[in-house]
């Protein structure tokens, strides 16, 4: 029995993405776009402060794999077909210019994500992409060979699907998929920051430092970067990593747990102790509270002064060795407890989803199921910050469409 429907679930990025170029890629295809929201493409909207993050600066494949808390393996197989290149390319030849800032993210150059989802509404329109909103799948499954989507609004007749809609945050919001036989890796939240509850620290709220280690404590766990200072705690590049890296873990602390944060980077403790003499013989007379030598943000470093009792008049010379000691301590190795999390902006990441063992990282085709194929976030897949996850969604998605596309293909000439 033949039908020459795709049925894609879910309005996201890699929905949107697979859709438009499985239409493009065979016109003999009929794609339908069902999402549960009236609104489409609404992470789109909001990522990267409204600019659209929509991926990283890294061209090399296995380094780019690397920036993927879960699914590194998986991916250094799938962005062979569509990786950072193709994304920027696939994006200019639709008139869209993408930029590269310092940090390596890769913003639209109007910096406005509307841009990027007009782009996409543009490419379905093009290729006829019927789009449905306000509509929640209730289950699939098979009968006589083609996939039912039973949904909110009536029940679809489809040869193909792919499930694109984005990350679950309790597993029982996987049971339709686990009723096909897949196994879903329990989601937990990723990308967060981290709350200290009337801790000093955070009266010093929009305080950042471009380079500061953070480890948590206890752990082989650490990374490095900017550390942004909030008023509920701290954020920042090097938080978000920790938080995408230690997901798993930290949740099974129940999100309460030590940080130790090297304000100095690479100087470790023993290292800033062999330099302190040169530094006291240099910095004698001065007073310490107008001497910040480490290039620290002023209201920090005063912050690291009341924090070790140095009244800011003390010169270096006059440093007590207890005094120092705690403020070499501070400096390399302070402590901070950790009480919960907080979403970081809108952008709402989970770990967790389809096991990856379970799908073709070639074609993102069901190892359980023919003709069932995944896409994006709900894969157990997810990147750190930096327009990695986009980039996943991207690739996802597009393998999925060109996987689709060619099967159609292939059945019509075996008829």
């Amino acid at each position: 029995m033949k039908n020459n429907t795709l049925i894609v679930i879910g309005g996201g990025a890699s929905g949107f993405f697979c859709a438009v170029n499985a239409a493009r890629m065979n016109p003999n295809l009929k794609v339908i776009l069902l999402e549960k929201q009236q609104k489409l493409l609404s992470k789109v909207k909001v990522s990267g402060g409204g600019r659209c993050n929509v991926t990283h600066a890294c061209f090399e494949i296995n380094e780019l794999a690397k920036y993927y808390p879960r699914g590194e393996k998986f991916l250094r197989k799938a962005f062979h077909w569509f990786n950072t290149s193709h994304t920027i390319n696939w994006f200019k030849e639709r008139g869209v210019e993408l930029k590269t800032e310092v940090d390596g993210r890769m913003f639209p150059i109007t910096d406005n994500s509307q841009t990027i989802i007009d782009c996409l509404l543009k490419e379905a329109t093009k290729y006829k992409v019927e789009i449905i909103t306000g509509c929640d799948v209730v289950s699939i499954y098979k009968e006589d060979s083609l996939w039912q989507i039973e949904t909110s609004k009536k029940t679809y007749e489809t040869n193909f699907v792919c499930v694109a809609a984005g990350g679950f945050n309790t597993l029982a919001k996987f049971d339709w998929l686990q009723k096909l036989g897949h196994t879903i890796e329990t989601p937990v939240p990723s990308l967060f920051t981290f709350n200290m509850p009337k801790n000093p620290i955070t009266e010093l709220m929009g305080v950042s430092v471009p380079m500061v280690q953070v480890k948590l404590a206890g752990s082989k766990l650490q990374t490095k970067g900017a550390v942004l200072i909030t008023h509920w705690g701290l954020s920042g590049p090097a938080i978000l990593k920790l938080s995408a890296w230690g997901a798993r873990e930290l949740s099974t602390k129940d999100y309460k747990f030590t940080v130790m944060l090297n304000w100095l980077n690479e100087v470790n403790e023993q290292q800033l102790r062999e330099q302190w003499t040169s530094l006291r013989n240099e910095f004698a007379a001065q007073k310490i509270g107008n001497k910040n030598p480490f290039g620290l943000p002023n209201r920090l470093w005063n912050y690291f002064l009341l924090v070790c009792k140095i009244n800011e008049d003390t010169r270096w010379a006059e440093l007590t060795s207890v005094s120092q000691n705690k403020l070499i301590t501070t400096l390399t190795a302070q402590q901070f407890d950790i009480y919960g999390k907080t979403t970081f902006k809108e952008e709402f990441v989970t770990c967790g989803g389809i096991n990856l063992t379970e799908v073709d990282a070639n074609t993102m085709e069901s190892k359980k199921a023919n003709n069932l194929f995944f896409a994006g976030e709900v894969l157990d897949i997810d990147g750190v910050t930096g327009g990695f996850n986009f980039q996943n969604a991207w690739t996802s998605g597009w393998i999925a469409a060109k996987a689709i596309a060619e099967k159609l293909i292939h059945s019509t000439h075996c008829d």
